[in-house]
């Protein structure tokens, strides 16, 4: 097993692309401390699917955006596995909208929610971490936060600003031997792209050289990687996830 012995967070892990990420390191015996913040039953369901794997499993309710509740869940998971090594943002919302019809508060949850909620887990686990000299963070961007979309300005701007968070805490942490690298998904088959219009998804897929859209089990391939030892020299990078999207 490529994680044995190793103890993970990840947020908005009860369904999706999260929720495949936490079995996928679960798989590879990582103990995974689930973060969720609306669905109790799905993260049970989850946390009962990793711990028929074999490791432990910690479900816990946080915001991800309110720093005091993101305290209160990594002290829980200090207190229950007593290390962290990998740290998985990836928690996430769509309010799309034009511009002109956007409201205030459609573009700022999206923000604090795509990018505080990063910059409070990243900022409490690397406490973490630094002391530990040694850790794994993950950002889940997103190719949108590289090509923007329209009606998608504010999740574009949340995605882009967490490409360039991870380049910067790259460079704080290296010297502790922490790596920091982003994840950037295409077009993948979740709740989230479930209410896209099918004639929509049918010009998506066009526009993927591989001709299919994604699955969260895609994305989490690529999470296991970075999570692993096989990615020790690689950091500050950002990952497409894409089927050749941005080619």
């Amino acid at each position: 097993m490529l994680l044995k012995g190793k103890n993970a967070i990840v947020t908005g892990a009860s369904r999706g692309i999260g929720k495949a990420i936490a079995i996928k390191l679960a798989k590879e015996g990582a103990n995974i401390a689930i973060n969720y913040s609306v669905n109790d039953n799905a993260a049970l369901e989850v946390a009962n699917v990793v711990e028929k794997l074999g490791v432990k499993a910690i479900v816990k309710k946080a915001d991800v955006s309110k720093l005091s509740e993101v305290e209160g869940f990594v002290n829980t998971v200090l207190n229950e596995l007593g290390s962290i090594d990998i740290l998985v943002n990836n928690a996430g919302i769509t309010r799309d909208n034009l511009l002109i019809r956007m409201s205030e508060d459609d573009f700022d949850q999206v923000m604090q929610i795509n990018l505080k909620g990063v910059f409070n887990f990243t900022k409490t686990v690397s406490r973490v971490m630094i002391k530990q000299r040694t850790g794994k963070i993950i950002n889940i961007s997103s190719v949108v936060g590289i090509t923007g979309n329209a009606g998608q300005s504010n999740y574009a701007a949340s995605k882009s600003a967490v490409i360039g968070f991870t380049k910067s805490i790259a460079k704080e942490l290296a010297s502790r031997y922490i790596n920091v690298n982003a994840i950037a998904p295409g077009f993948i088959e979740t709740d989230m792209t479930s209410v896209i219009p099918e004639k929509m998804k049918e010009q998506m897929k066009a526009a993927i050289p591989l001709k299919r859209p994604g699955k969260p089990e895609d994305v989490a391939n690529a999470v296991l990687f970075l999570a692993g030892n096989q990615s020790d020299y690689i950091t500050g990078q950002v990952i497409n996830i894409d089927g050749g999207m941005l080619i």
